[in-house]
């Protein structure tokens, strides 16, 4: 029997989607208590989550006994990971449930193809899904052409990806970074998308396109588009993938189309502004893990613009 309210737990709730993602849930009529913990209390959570405490690292040894000592003391239903060595863990390990409490993840194969980013490439390419030419940067001594991106396979965010338009840069960051993939630079004068990707258990699938533009790595601004070739690619990407959950695509409109160049396996950074156009993938996920009927999905925020801001927390 489902009980009426749940005890969610949200780990690496620190950072800007976990702070997201807490603002989201302070408000949803199913939470009964909210729990957050981080490895560190200098970041905003604590005033967000009014349970929140400090949790270990994936990597400890302890991590998921205490993981299972807090579901049992808090009674927890369901733990929604967020940052993405957690994630990684939790997909290496094959890991959905800690005690009785189950996972929010995005399915198996999302995981695995959304965190390596030369598996990307790959699995659009052999799913006839249009891809960007990508290499291991060990097996290219010089580029057809330039410019080139350049980029870690497994890394996330655009801190550690750069526009190469010349040998010698490319040879100076291909000697410091072995674990690089070189991609193929996509023309972005029809700019950049990042677009939220939903299915349910039951086939459903619902997506949000966001034209943006990017600030200190993150969506700062961003506008509600509609565009039929990027919602057919979206649709055959979550069958492809054979995802049940949540993911982020981010794609560049070009003269052939759309092209996919990063799936990011995970809530985004835009998850409370698409939450606030109506695109609540995150009460979705939940919904849907509870057997739960999804809740209806207006789709009316065509035009619709969002704005990156920021909070002061004294204490």
């Amino acid at each position: 029997m489902i009980k009426e309210k749940i005890n969610i737990l949200v780990t690496g709730c620190g950072g800007d989607i976990g702070q997201s993602i807490g603002k989201i849930l302070n408000e949803y009529h199913l939470v009964n208590n909210l729990y957050g913990c981080d490895i560190s209390d200098k970041n905003a959570g604590k005033f967000i989550y009014n349970n929140f405490f400090l949790g270990l690292r994936f990597s400890d040894l302890n991590y998921i006994n205490n993981l299972q000592k807090i579901v049992v003391e808090k009674d927890i239903d369901l733990i929604i990971p967020i940052s993405e060595p957690e994630l990684r863990f939790f997909s290496e390990k094959g890991i959905n449930k800690i005690g009785k409490a189950e996972l929010i993840l995005a399915s198996a194969m999302a995981l695995k193809v959304g965190f390596d980013k030369l598996s990307t490439a790959n699995f659009l390419k052999e799913n006839n899904l249009p891809y960007p030419i990508t290499e291991l940067i060990e097996n290219v001594e010089e580029p057809a052409t330039f410019p080139v991106i350049l980029k870690s396979r497994t890394g996330s965010g655009s801190s550690n990806v750069s526009i190469v338009e010349d040998l010698d840069t490319f040879i100076s960051i291909k000697k410091h970074n072995p674990d690089f993939i070189v991609q193929e630079f996509l023309e972005g004068q029809n700019g950049e998308y990042t677009c939220g990707v939903f299915r349910g258990k039951n086939g459903l699938i619902r997506s949000i396109i966001l034209k943006r533009e990017l600030m200190g790595g993150f969506t700062g601004y961003g506008e509600v588009i509609e565009d039929k070739s990027i919602e057919d690619l979206l649709s055959k990407l979550a069958e492809k993938i054979n995802l049940v959950g949540s993911i982020n695509a981010q794609l560049r409109l070009t003269k052939k189309g759309p092209v996919v160049f990063e799936i990011n396996p995970r809530f985004s950074s835009t998850v409370r502004f698409r939450h606030l156009f109506g695109f609540k993938d995150l009460e979705w996920s939940i919904e849907d893990k509870l057997n739960l009927s999804l809740s209806q999905y207006q789709n009316n925020s065509v035009g619709k613009k969002l704005y990156k801001g920021f909070n002061e927390y004294i204490q």
